[in-house]
């Protein structure tokens, strides 16, 4: 892939930093109030050179007037006057340093906000596809680091430029005024100034891009190990991890060393640029003194002696605006992802929950191997249908489709003799309970992830039936605080088969007619399958259900069941007449349906 010519590259860099500069917008009553800081600010730094002239002049006659012409001030002495002044300019220095700092302070915190909040907001409604290629370190690292750079080049950049700029451009005038054939003999070094700055800011960004991405690596890393410690510590995996945090910490190490070392040449070698230029200038001043008092070329010398700084800084900010174009790249980059398609129209308060699927295939996106091919079968509402197969068979699948997790384009969906892509999103999901074998909860406590999301704020009677009813409250009673004790990350406090129960309660709660069980008993002892499966039997009552599951004991009562093995429904029957035809099922059940362990087909 050939790169991107100079120019495109620099008009995106600038398309990117306007459209960065926008988020500025609510807070550009704040920002006015900084830059008005800003103004007062550069407007000192000439007159700290102008009343170095009336210095060094009263040096020769400290009994001098400073405004022979000004009402109330003729009889003001040069030996007043230079120290009042000076503690003036101070004073109004103090304002425009406070103004631009504290208001730039308001905006930048703002945008930081602004900013995070919106890439949150935009992962609650990013497609399920996106989630599977992209792993969750880098989209934590985007909210977390790359926001701080982004808001470093839209605020701290912005405070350098004008702050800076405006500096220049006092202390330039000031020249000029003072001398303007001078001045424009200085003014020939800017083009050389320009090329170094020009040529380093390219640098910059590309190690940003770098940075980034291996800081991404680095919370990935971490974020992998805290979430699976148990096996890590399990599998003696420490030392495994140790060095592969170690490799992501030093590839980070090495591309922001990479960038100091670009930094640390190129300031130096401006600094020298710009000090050569000030040899060149004093020689000058000394060889066209003219008839300009001592005081005036004391006055156009520190002047001069002023500018290195402000060019220094305002060269240096390539560095912070290249990074901040970097970040913001990848930033908007997820913002500007398609969320989930929601073309959907109709919305039904409540459903009996009847379900029919013809003829439905489907492929992941980005893929070519069809998952489910010609999948057709009906449930009416109340009764329950089982999914049995191999790892891989797309019972999952099948199962992610209905809540529209992903879109399928071949076939049709129907619930309620409705096609499932004709609902509102929000709505087709109030009708569909999910239990799945890997139960999410949050650090909240047992009833808050009962009652979680549109069931927030249910009676509490309600929440202590739904865990009734899911055979939790025996467990639930034993906590310190009972549904109002704390469940730890991901309910680390609790044990597996307390966690689904959890899950089923909040199942029951929601009380949808169309439910999916996606192994909801995988993998629990039998004590905890035995209190599960009694839950289950009350939460399926009256409601369609969708079963994959491993064990007979959860399928054997099945209305249908469904034998899927490539993507296709192979056989379907009662578990008594798929016995007796002696097929798929037949051999699944001979191998041991009830051992998930030995017949491997989660």
């Amino acid at each position: 892939m050939s790169a991107a010519p100079p120019n495109a590259e620099q008009d995106s860099s600038l398309k990117i930093y306007f459209r960065l500069l926008g988020y500025v917008r609510p807070y550009v009553g704040i920002f006015l109030l900084s830059i008005l800081g800003f103004v007062i600010f550069a407007s000192t730094q000439p007159m700290l050179a102008g009343i170095l002239k009336y210095f060094v002049d009263g040096l020769s006659n400290p009994e001098a007037v400073l405004f022979p012409n000004v009402p109330f001030l003729q009889d003001l002495q040069l030996l007043v006057a230079v120290p009042l002044l000076i503690i003036l300019i101070a004073a109004w220095q103090g304002l425009g340093s406070f103004l631009s700092n504290y208001y730039l302070a308001k905006v930048s915190l703002g945008l930081v906000h602004d900013l995070r909040v919106e890439l949150f907001n935009k992962l609650l409604v990013l497609p399920n596809r996106y989630f599977d290629t992209h792993n969750s370190g880098h989209l934590i690292s985007r909210i977390t680091f790359n926001v701080t750079m982004v808001t470093g080049a839209a605020t701290d950049a912005i405070k350098v430029v004008i702050r800076e700029g405006l500096t220049v451009i006092f202390l330039f005038a000031y020249l000029l005024w003072m001398n303007w054939k001078l001045t424009l003999v200085m003014l020939a070094i800017l083009p050389i100034i320009s090329f170094m700055v020009g040529n380093t800011s390219k640098k910059f960004r590309k190690q940003s891009k770098r940075i980034q991405v291996a800081m991404g690596d680095v919370t990935h890393v971490a974020s992998e190990t805290i979430q699976g410690y148990r096996v890590v510590r399990s599998f003696g995996g420490e030392s495994y991890e140790e060095q592969r945090f170690a490799r992501a910490s030093q590839s980070n190490t090495d591309k922001q060393l990479r960038m100091t070392r670009t930094s640390a040449i190129y300031t130096p070698a401006l600094q020298l640029v710009i000090y050569t230029a000030m040899a060149s200038l004093m020689f000058l001043v000394l060889f066209l003194r003219g008839d300009a008092t001592a005081g005036d070329l004391v006055a156009y010398i520190t002047a001069a002696g002023l500018l290195p700084k402000p060019i220094r800084q305002l060269s240096e900010v390539s560095s912070t605006i290249q990074k901040g174009v970097a970040g913001a790249e990848s930033i908007f980059e997820q913002l500007d992802v398609e969320p989930e398609v929601d073309s959907g129209t109709v919305e039904r308060e409540r459903i009996s929950g009847r379900l029919d699927v013809h003829n439905l295939s489907f492929t992941y996106p980005g893929t070519d191997r069809e998952v489910l091919k010609n999948i057709s079968f009906s449930a009416a509402p109340g009764q329950m249908i089982a999914l049995v197969g191999r790892s891989g068979s797309g019972k999952s699948t099948l199962a992610s489709l209905i809540p529209r997790f992903y879109h399928h384009e071949s076939g049709k969906i129907l619930l309620d003799e409705v096609e499932i892509e004709d609902y509102r999103l929000r709505n087709l999901r109030k009708h569909v309970s999910q239990v799945t074998q890997h139960v999410t909860l949050f650090n909240d406590t047992v009833a808050n992830n009962i009652a979680y999301g549109d069931l927030a704020g249910a009676p509490r009677e309600d929440i202590e039936r739904a865990a009734e009813d899911a055979y939790a409250m025996d467990f639930i009673s034993q906590l310190p605080q009972g549904l109002d004790t704390e469940v730890g990350e991901n309910g680390v406090l609790l044990s597996g088969g307390q966690r689904q129960r959890l899950a089923i309660a909040r199942a029951l709660l929601k009380n949808a007619p169309l439910l999916i069980l996606d192994e909801a008993t995988s993998a629990l002892d039998t004590e905890s399958e035995r209190h599960i499966q009694a839950a289950l039997d009350k939460v399926m009552k009256g409601r369609t259900t969708l079963v994959i599951a491993h064990r007979l004991s959860t399928i054997e009562k099945a209305d249908l069941i469904l034998v899927m093995d490539h993507g296709e429904i192979v056989e379907r029957g009662t578990h008594t007449q798929l016995l007796a035809q002696g097929g798929y099922y037949s051999r699944l059940h001979a191998m041991g349906l009830d051992e998930p362990t030995s017949a491997g087909i989660a």
